[in-house]
């Protein structure tokens, strides 16, 4: 049978065009793979040796849940970043139980994973997002929004607040100030010890609060808590999607319960490239592309930044170079600091003019509206925790990659000449994990055979998970089918085209041609 290869990327932190109206019809592009299949047929791809693909598991309605669910919605709408979402949609909260498995202990000491039900659809669909992205369940809450409603007749969609993050017994030991010094990389250049001194007490301080269960944070004990909800939820095998670096986690869960995979959705999938070089490169190009996309809407909105985004950024940053203010927790609302708020917010097409608006008022010496992009990654409290923590630490955890200050900062350098805006921030996180202990455990197999079909979806412009590292892991999973949105920002559920044939493969099972188009 034909099998997903799967793949354990270098874990590298990454920090749409919105037209009038988008389109919901899609085209199939060109392919050069072997497995094309007509949208209006059940799937039967078959390879050229003639192996017969796994077919779609059917849908299971629950068989004695174990989970108790009780209302939250008032909570999840206090919690909930914009946008709003409808009054029509109603929110539940329920808990499981999971193993922490700690190196020191495992198996032994318990953990609590938090979730978030929206919509009443009989059949459970898992969502997760990117570990420094909306905790799992208030990013359902938004994706609930933007689905078809009748996807969510037939699901309803539970979303994770992956370990350590969101509700889910969330991880606190970075200091503020360290987090703001860490996030503070001057794109144009300069001393990057103050940083790496940064991730030095960062590790430190994590390693001292948190003892082994620093390391329990990764994708292959995550991909435990799913089995461990998947049980909970009483069906037989994991519906699920998962947006950007969230894709890690089924792949582990693919090596780890293959049989039990359903059917799977990942918007955006990390680069599996082997080479920083290429994938740091290729995330640059990315960033600036979704940023010219957002100049573009811009200057059609007649937005205050006028008709170069791109430019008003950039002397953004000078005026903050040369004279940054102090947020209200202490920290120096810098470059690196703006830049990586800007990218916050680029990636969500829903927030461009909140954005626009932003960047304007930090140009006429207000830097509060931008500074609330960062301001989850930055702040935390045991409210609400910062975002940055379990980040930091699952994805240091995620890669055995160290690279040495001068081989970080040659390769930085590279990448500003490449990319005199975006290049500067691209590689720092390998600043961030250097002192961080390095993965000694094995990763996941990169061959894993009996899988489905799992339908990918990327955007042409996504600053996060890029399309080209989309590409290349999509031509590594040979059950994987991709449907490209030419559009930007992260991910491409917001596509009506895109969002249709994801209710197709999920409702009705229909597997989409490998290479199917959706214009933006």
């Amino acid at each position: 049978m034909r099998g997903l290869l799967l793949f354990r990327r270098p874990a590298l932190l990454p920090l749409v065009l919105l037209v009038p109206a988008l389109l919901a019809g899609c085209t199939a592009g060109p392919s050069q793979r072997p497995a094309v299949v007509d949208t209006d047929q059940q799937s039967e791809v078959t390879t050229s040796t003639t192996q017969q693909q796994v077919p779609l598991p059917p849908l299971t309605e629950p068989q004695s849940p174990a989970i108790g669910w009780t209302d939250c919605d008032q909570d999840t709408r206090a919690r909930l970043d914009p946008p709003a979402v409808p009054a029509t949609l109603k929110f539940k909260c329920g808990t499981v139980q999971s193993v922490l498995d700690a190196p020191d202990l495992p198996g032994r000491v318990q953990t609590r994973i938090s979730l978030l039900k929206a919509g009443d659809g009989p059949v459970p669909l898992v969502v997760l997002n990117d570990i420094d992205g909306e905790p799992g369940t208030l990013y359902a809450a938004h994706l609930a929004a933007v689905l078809p409603a009748t996807l969510l007749q037939r699901f309803s969609l539970i979303g994770v607040d992956r370990r350590g993050t969101g509700d889910s017994d969330a991880i606190g030991c970075v200091p503020t100030d360290v987090r703001g010094q860490l996030l503070s990389t001057d794109p144009e250049g300069g001393d990057i010890e103050p940083v790496l001194d940064a991730a030095r007490k960062a590790g430190q301080q994590c390693a001292i609060e948190l003892g082994t269960a620093q390391q329990a944070m990764d994708a292959w004990r995550t991909a435990g808590d799913l089995d461990e909800i998947r049980q909970d939820l009483g069906v037989p095998k994991l519906n699920a999607i998962a947006r950007g670096e969230a894709s890690d986690v089924i792949t582990a869960y693919a090596n780890r319960f293959t049989g039990r995979l359903g059917r799977i959705v990942l918007d955006g999938v990390p680069d599996p490239s082997t080479d920083p070089a290429t994938v740091l490169g290729d995330r640059a190009a990315a960033q600036q592309a979704t940023l010219d996309a957002f100049g573009k809407n811009c200057a059609a909105r007649g937005c205050p930044l006028g008709q170069d985004a791109a430019g008003a950024v950039t002397a953004l940053l000078a005026q903050l170079r040369a004279n940054p203010p102090t947020l209200a927790n202490g920290v120096p609302f810098d470059a690196g600091v703006a830049l990586n708020a800007v990218l916050m917010g680029l990636r969500d097409t829903a927030r461009w003019p909140e954005l626009a608006d932003a960047i304007q008022a930090a140009r006429t010496g207000n830097p509060t509206q931008l500074a609330a992009f960062v301001a989850p990654l930055i702040n935390g409290s045991p409210v609400a925790p910062s975002r940055f923590d379990a980040a930091l630490a699952t994805r240091c955890n995620d890669t055995a990659i160290r690279m040495s200050a001068d081989r970080i900062a040659t390769l930085t350098d590279q990448l500003r000449q490449r990319s005199p805006l975006f290049g500067g921030l691209a590689a720092q996180e390998l600043l961030w994990c250097a002192p961080w202990p390095g993965r000694t455990e094995p990763t996941a197999s990169i061959g894993v055979g009996g899988t489905p079909p799992i339908l990918v979806a990327s955007s042409a412009a996504d600053p996060v998970t890029p399309e080209i590292g989309t590409t290349r892991a999509t031509e590594q999973m040979s059950s994987a089918v991709r449907v490209a949105w030419q559009g930007a920002g992260h991910g491409a559920l917001t596509s009506p085209c895109v969002s249709e044939s994801v209710r197709a493969f999920l409702v009705d099972g229909k597997v989409p041609s490998d290479g199917t188009l959706c214009p933006a």
